[in-house]
């Protein structure tokens, strides 16, 4: 892979910006300083930038526990975006899929253009689990109800399964993200969601991660997404 290439990749900037630091001697590979950006950086290469080692990683993944208050973009010019909770070099991660920013819970984040499409893709039938707080009371036949498919303007639902918790509480796992699919469903059943917390996306779960906090996908929960 080109120098130039290598280094934005890893999050030190635009091919621009690293073009410049090579320029002006800052990178060094295997010892010896290179100052051509179009330098093939081979597999075994040592790669350091200002004296610090870079190793280079094509793809990123890592959950997030999204706060109330944040948007799942990239950049956003009313609200903070999730991916300034994110410490990360690169910038080309990105939220998978989206959660509405009144919304918390299990947040992917990555740059893996290949799994976003195949997790996203309604063909996959990710299950996608949340916790919900809600107003109202549901009707006795609640359970039946949700797994039935529901029609909406713009789509219809698969069946989804919903497990009561309490008088006000309850589980409910989807197969589909559409625009507030979840509040939209629970106001066919004459409820309103007064609380969101996604749970589970697909293998993984949120379990005890802090809340604002990230952290990577270990390999046997990448191997389960990629399954």
């Amino acid at each position: 892979m080109r120098l130039d290439k290598y280094l934005s990749h890893m999050g030190f900037g635009t091919r621009n910006d690293v073009k410049k630091l090579i320029k002006n001697g800052w990178v060094t590979i295997n010892d010896e300083t290179i100052k051509k950006a179009d330098y093939n950086v081979k597999e075994d290469d040592k790669v350091f930038v200002d004296d610090e080692p870079v190793s280079y990683v094509e793809f990123e993944y890592y959950i997030l526990n999204k706060p109330q208050g944040y948007v799942s973009a990239t950049e956003d010019m009313l609200y903070p975006t999730v991916m300034e909770l994110i410490q990360s070099q690169r910038h080309d991660l990105y939220p998978v899929g989206r959660l509405d920013v009144d919304t918390e819970g299990l947040l992917l984040i990555s740059n893996d253009g290949k799994l976003t499409h195949e997790v996203l893709s309604p063909k996959k039938h990710v299950d996608k689990k949340y916790y919900v707080e809600f107003d109202g009371t549901l009707p006795e036949n609640a359970v039946d109800f949700f797994n039935q498919p529901m029609e909406f303007e713009e789509f219809t639902s698969a069946p989804s399964k919903l497990e009561i918790l309490d008088t006000n509480k309850a589980y409910l796992t989807i197969h589909e993200g559409k625009f507030h699919q979840v509040k939209r469903m629970f106001e066919k059943a004459n409820c309103t969601v007064t609380y969101l917390q996604r749970i589970e996306f697909g293998p993984l779960k949120l379990n005890d991660l802090p809340l604002g906090e990230f952290r990577a996908l270990t390999q046997e929960e990448l191997d389960a997404l990629k399954g």
